[in-house]
């Protein structure tokens, strides 16, 4: 299976990466990304390329793919909703649908959040825009589209957020991870889970489209 990956240089990409590096049947890893990766591996490739609402300079590079995974995101703090959605709906969606004008046969799985908004008029204003980008990936004509919404992520091996405020409430709960997986296990995910059910849906399917914390686990469990 050859992949593409968005947003390896994040702490949910650099998990993913790292279980697509991993797994035995993954042929190919491309990311894609403003910035390089720092991982050395024969099978990854990176193309670094700055304007991510354009794919017209690298459309050649962008054909032969079996699956998609869709890491980039950021936080909504300190943003309005125009700023918000041109990061998280623009960028997800011209990636989108030049992937599916290019491979027709692909898999893309989103990574989403716990709480998003399908209705795309509720109050908050993350989950709309959220709900609004799911929407859209659900319409373009894929193999299959899957939107993950996992709800508290937790890093391992290695994988640490790019945001600073973040690392050190991430870094003291480490040792109460095992602890925090047997007493929540529909609320909290670990990244390297996260890459390993994406790895699972891009080869099996799932039951349902849009998968909550509690769905992804139970594939994971049923696929161990």
């Amino acid at each position: 299976m050859n992949v593409l990956l968005f947003g390896s240089t994040g702490m949910v990409g650099q998990g993913v990466l790292r279980e697509c590096l991993l797994d035995a049947g993954i042929a190919s890893v491309v990311s894609i990304g403003r910035s390089a990766t720092g991982v050395s591996d024969p099978k990854l490739r990176e193309i670094i390329h700055a304007d991510l609402t354009n794919y017209t300079p690298i459309e050649a590079q962008l054909s032969g793919f079996d699956a998609c995974f869709f890491c980039l995101g950021i936080s909504s703090t300190g943003l309005n909703e125009e700023q918000y959605s041109r990061i998280t709906y623009d960028i997800t969606v011209r990636a989108a649908e030049t992937l599916a004008r290019l491979n027709p046969g692909m898999t893309f799985v989103y990574v989403s959040g716990q709480g998003t908004d399908s209705s795309e008029r509720g109050r908050i204003m993350w989950a709309r825009v959220k709900g609004r980008t799911e929407n859209a990936l659900l319409r373009l004509p894929f193999k299959a589209a899957f939107m993950f919404r996992p709800g508290v992520i937790v890093p391992r091996f290695g994988a640490r957020s790019r945001t600073a405020l973040y690392r050190i409430p991430y870094m003291l709960a480490r040792p109460l991870l095992p602890l925090f997986l047997r007493a929540f296990p529909n609320q909290v995910m670990t990244t390297d889970e996260i890459g390993r059910a994406m790895l699972l849906v891009a080869r099996r399917g799932a039951p349902k489209h849009v998968l909550e914390t509690g769905d992804i686990r139970s594939l994971l469990n049923s696929h161990p």
